[in-house]
């Protein structure tokens, strides 16, 4: 049940040092009921089944299916095997254009299985993909592009899906962010080809580790259930080409007993938005980036964007911020196409991506989720306020 302390709902880490010296981190794991994590633990002991799809696998592709509204759930070892799998199963050659302002997994799994990432510009209001620069970037030797929803705002599917279908190319979404989002009154998971959620542990709805592709397509979702076991249809039958993709059993016990707080880590998300939506708001050169869909966020990411003309630097302030305990981090920093093995094999986006390079100077993300107390937020917006008047004064 929703009460209004914070603190009555999922319960942040007890800790003997006081709030005001206590570090805070970004990407703190949500913590589910131990006792229904220990029962499940236990059904797993019992039945001697610890991986190959075992029976709470199962359950969790039925709950998650169910949850996300879409007709298939195929849970993965990490969401790179995912995606790798993913663009296998799609059977993508050639280059896939997808954007540099993402965390490097969804280009190294691309170039993993052979694939060439041509990186395109993002829109600097929303953050994802730019579907007016897709266009000029398709040659004859592509396949697909890779729309990525960034800090869970969808990519903007129509336009994407326009291009693919005039140009005969497929589509796929990297949904690391967006578990539980919605879009056009639909759930992500349900838009291009197939999408690929991250369960990783920093993430909103984790499995400590783990990975989901989600599908309409019969077809494509089983080839995707062959691949991540080896090519197997039977016991001693492999008719596809596969590799190791198979999520064990405790990381399914923990997606279970996760799901069953997942509103009340939504709600505490929400609040805390909201409470750093009203802290930041008068403080100069600091801007909150806007949640433009409030029914139908995550509300996962706490996003700023620091002025260039700010008394300080992005990196200076996130120094402030890290001499008080507060461990905000750079997203995405430096974007994939400044990462090796890009940046020497394709050198030529190291000048064509002005938003994305503009973009990854001035962002910050700061904490949030259940390790947060409600006495941090107001902490952490003072902070950012001192540590710009001090420079500033000075």
């Amino acid at each position: 049940m929703i009460t209004d302390d914070l603190r009555d709902l999922v319960p942040y880490q007890a800790n003997p040092v006081p709030d005001s010296e206590r570090t805070l981190h970004v990407g703190q794991p949500n913590l589910s009921d131990r006792a229904a994590f220990d029962r499940l633990v236990d059904e797993m002991y019992e039945n001697r089944w610890f991986t190959n799809n075992g029976q709470l696998v199962q359950r969790l592709e039925r709950r998650l299916s169910e949850y996300l509204q879409v007709k298939h759930v195929v849970l993965v070892n990490n969401a790179t095997t995912g995606l790798q799998i993913a663009a296998q199963a799609l059977g993508l050659t050639g280059e896939v254009i997808l954007p540099a302002f993402t965390f490097v997994a969804t280009a190294h799994a691309l170039q993993w299985v052979g694939l060439k990432p041509v990186f395109c510009d993002i829109d600097p209001q929303t953050h994802c993909i730019d579907p007016q620069k897709i266009e000029a970037l398709i040659t004859e030797q592509t396949s697909a592009i890779a729309g990525v929803h960034v800090w869970g705002r969808p990519c903007p599917t129509d336009a994407i899906d326009e291009i693919a279908r005039r140009h005969n190319l497929a589509t796929l979404y990297d949904a690391a962010h967006a578990f539980g989002c919605r879009h056009q009154g639909r759930m992500l998971g349900n838009f291009g080809q197939c999408e690929v959620f991250s369960l990783h542990a920093t993430k909103f709805f984790h499995t400590f580790e783990g990975g989901a592709v989600t599908t309409n397509d019969d077809a494509l979702a089983e080839k995707i259930r062959l691949m991540k076991n080896f090519g197997f249809e039977s016991m001693d039958r492999v008719v596809e080409l596969g590799i190791n993709g198979k999520m064990p059993e405790v990381c399914a016990a923990m997606g279970l007993a996760s799901l069953e707080q997942l509103d009340d880590v939504l709600e505490i998300n929400r609040r805390n938005y909201l409470a750093y939506d009203a802290g930041l708001s008068d403080i100069p050169y600091v801007h909150l980036h806007p949640q433009t869909n409030l029914e139908g966020t995550n509300f996962h990411y706490i996003v700023v964007e620091v002025e260039a003309d700010a008394p300080l630097s992005r990196d200076e302030l996130l120094k402030q911020l890290h001499d008080a305990q507060i461990l905000a981090r750079r997203y995405f920093f430096p974007a994939c196409h400044r990462m090796e093995p890009y940046r020497t094999l394709y050198p030529e986006y190291l000048d064509a991506l002005p938003e994305t390079d503009r973009l990854c100077q001035r962002i910050m993300i700061l904490p949030t989720g259940t390790a947060i107390s409600p006495d941090d937020i107001p902490r952490i917006c003072a902070t950012i306020r001192s540590s710009l008047t001090r420079r500033k004064a000075a």
